[in-house]
């Protein structure tokens, strides 16, 4: 049960804690450490392991060392601009050892004459008799507890400019010497034994003070885990939540029955046999096996809440049409939501060449649209005219209305708020189902952080007669080489893309970048063929001309920014070359590759690169052996980061002090398997053994709906 006084000392000020004072307040400030609670979760990223006390005789350069004994020389001498350089002989009857400081005369006090010192740090070669530590940490003990107390694993902190590890040090250690005892525990007893965690406040003492490697793990792992199971319960209370909420239940087997949806010669079909219609190819059986799970979840009267994975290529717009169809056939409309404009078109354009063979009628909506067209558009989602609009954010704008919306889809989630996808929502007179796909390959560690609250599909087979895309990794200077095999290419009919690079964030840098390209191609290197260029920047008439015209093979190469990374579908596009392609990260390069390779004929994709870096090489070479999306989205993790992979910076999302996305994957396994025995045991955590979980939880769900806010 929360103790209410207890969490009131834990919010003592950070300058009250012995060590500290007001003088370093403002340092502790720049970490966003004001109360002695946030000094108590103030973790150290890494530990100084000073327990090796060798005889200053058996030291070796290289060497991270702590050495005992006498200071018997001190010495200063000034150097070539003016650097005042400090040094020190220490001395343990065994031999000597150098002890340097650079622009920090005021330590002579401390150390002149001292007869017991320990000096810490890393031992190296100065070109002498003597061997040399600069700039080591020193302790000048009075007793063996005192050197105990250094010669240990020791805690090294995010710091800031102006703080040092030694307050960072003696902060942690006052917190956890006075105020342990008022932290509260979270998890009771019973899930502490079911899961072979520690206690709390055990494991904040050897977080930050270890008595050994295993107690640092031990404790580690504690704490990792409590922050997995507090966000796993926030997510599954929430799913929970959404369960039993009242929403669609889509009958359209009745309707179709009773004759209320005709189709072809007036007699009602059945609706596999409409999809079979509309679909000019047979489905795959994970396609199959997702489109069951879409229909389950629609016949229920629960709000559907699905997210649907599939690498590029899957086929997850077969799949979305099914769950159209199933949603127009049983007298509602479906909208989807993508987040460009070119994407958006070529949704409609696919889904219109759908629906036409079964008589559903489809609108394209989105604020670039010449005024009359779009108000048309308006007027016919309204009026439920449109039984299925395809549209970019423009259809969660106010004046957009839905006559009878039933089902939302959004396409690549990742690039929309969680707001805006409520918004779509809440067009609906009643509570629509959602269905969120997404092209972009998501780790299992990031599924269930990311989307936790929704049930998760995998589309985890290609259309059969796909080829594997074949991609090479060309450096610069093999130019020439790349640009006489695409010639090959075009001469066989097909067409090419060249995509420029990604020199900034800014759209017009990337939309010059693409002109000055396109010219060098038009004028240069293709000028014997018909070259486009596609950016950002163009308005969206002429981006929907320059597609049409590539598309119909008005054009024989396409230079493009990464405008085409996601929706465009050109199936005699065999070859794209990314030009830098260093620049882009792992998960754009393939999406972006995923735009050849849409028909029988083989594809290329080559890479341009001048790589240099580790991680460069890293990311040119896994594009280059390997076209599956899951494994390329686990080193695009292991790279950088879950923010960056996710498509989202949301602090919210991420907010772990010790978690690892890549490291921990069995906790975070673990601890949502826990998650919900504790659900299944107490639903709403009403329990008081729970009170201070319930507390926990609450606060990660602000957290994270602040971040949504923001």
């Amino acid at each position: 049960m929360e103790d209410f006084a207890a969490q009131d000392r834990l919010n003592t000020e950070i300058q009250f804690l012995k060590g500290v004072g007001p003088k370093w307040v403002a340092a502790f400030g720049k970490l966003g450490m004001r109360r002695v609670r946030d000094v108590l979760y103030h973790f150290p990223r890494r530990y100084e392991d000073r327990r090796n006390l060798p005889p200053i005789r058996d030291l070796r350069p290289g060497d991270v060392a702590t050495v005992r004994g006498a200071i018997r020389r001190v010495e200063s001498r000034t150097l070539r601009g003016g650097r005042v350089v400090l040094t020190a002989i220490l001395n343990d009857g065994t031999g000597d050892v150098s002890l340097t400081w650079f622009n920090q005369p005021w330590i002579r006090k401390r150390i002149e004459g001292a007869e017991d010192v320990i000096a810490f740090g890393t031992v190296r070669d100065s070109r002498g008799r003597v061997l040399e530590i600069g700039a080591p940490e020193l302790e000048f003990p009075e007793d063996e507890e005192d050197v105990e107390a250094f010669a240990r694993l020791t805690p090294v902190y995010a710091a800031t400019e102006g703080l040092p590890q030694s307050i960072l040090r003696k902060a942690a250690t006052s917190a956890v010497t006075y105020f342990l005892d008022d932290v509260a525990e979270a998890i009771p007893r019973r899930w502490q034994k079911e899961a072979d965690i520690w206690g709390v406040r055990e494991s904040l003492r050897q977080i930050h003070r270890p008595d050994s490697d295993e107690h640092r793990l031990r404790a580690r792992r504690r704490l990792v885990y409590e922050e997995f199971l507090l966000m796993q319960l926030a997510l599954q209370m929430r799913r929970r939540e959404t369960q039993q909420e009242v929403g669609i239940k889509f009958d359209w087997e009745s309707l179709l029955q009773k004759g209320g949806t005709l189709f072809a010669d007036g007699k009602p079909t059945d609706i596999r046999e409409q999809l079979g219609i509309m679909l000019p190819f047979e489905l795959t059986g994970a396609q199959k096996r997702v489109i069951a799970e879409i229909w389950g979840d629609m016949r229920r009267s629960a709000p559907m809440n699905r997210l649907v994975q599939g690498d590029v290529g899957s086929g997850k717009t077969a799949v979305a049409a099914a769950a159209m169809l199933a949603a127009v056939r049983a007298g509602y409309q479906a909208a989807l939501m993508a987040p460009t404009e070119i994407l958006a078109e070529q949704h409609f354009l696919n889904l219109h060449a759908l629906f036409d063979r079964v008589g559903i009628k489809v609108v394209l909506l989105h604020g670039k649209m010449p005024a009359p067209k779009k108000r048309k558009a308006s007027q016919q989602a309204e009026n439920g005219e449109a039984q299925i609009v395809v549209g970019t954010h423009a259809l969660v704008q106010d004046a957009v209305s839905f006559h009878k919306l039933g089902l939302a889809v959004v396409d690549e989630q990742h690039r929309f708020g969680v707001l805006q996808r409520a918004a779509l929502r809440q067009k609906g007179r009643e509570n629509p189902d959602v269905l969120v796909m997404t092209a972009t390959p998501i780790p299992r560690t990031l599924t269930m952080t990311l989307y936790g609250d929704l049930d998760v599909s995998v589309i985890d087979e290609l259309p059969p007669g796909r080829r594997p895309i074949k991609t090479h990794w060309k450096r610069p200077s093999e130019r020439d080489q790349v640009y006489a095999a695409v010639k090959e290419i075009l001469v066989q009919g097909r067409q090419a893309y060249f995509v420029c690079p990604m020199i900034s964030e800014n759209e017009k840098l990337q939309a010059q970048a693409a002109e000055e390209l396109f010219e060098r191609l038009r004028t240069e290197d293709f000028s014997e063929y018909r070259v486009g260029l596609l950016h950002g920047q163009m308005k969206s008439a002429e981006k929907e001309q320059v597609m049409a015209d590539f598309r119909a093979h008005e054009l024989d190469i396409l230079v493009s920014t990464v405008v085409i990374e996601v929706g465009v579908d050109v199936p005699n596009a065999t070859v794209m070359t990314i030009e830098d392609a260093n620049r882009f990260g792992l998960a754009q390069l393939h999406q972006l590759r995923g735009r050849v390779g849409r028909g029988s004929h083989q594809s290329y994709c080559i890479l341009v690169a001048d790589a240099k870096t580790e991680e460069s090489i890293t990311r040119m070479s896994t594009i280059r052996d390997t076209t599956d999306g899951f494994k390329i989205s686990e080193v695009d993790l292991a790279l950088r980061g879950p923010g960056d992979v996710a498509g989202t910076r949301q602090s919210g999302q991420f907010d772990f002090k010790l978690a690892d996305l890549v490291q921990d994957t069995k906790l975070l396994e673990e601890s949502r398997a826990m998650a919900m025995r504790i659900l299944d045991f107490d639903p709403e955590l009403s329990l008081p053994e729970h009170e201070t979980l319930l507390a926990r939880v609450k606060e990660r769900r602000m957290v994270q709906a602040a971040a949504v806010v923001s």
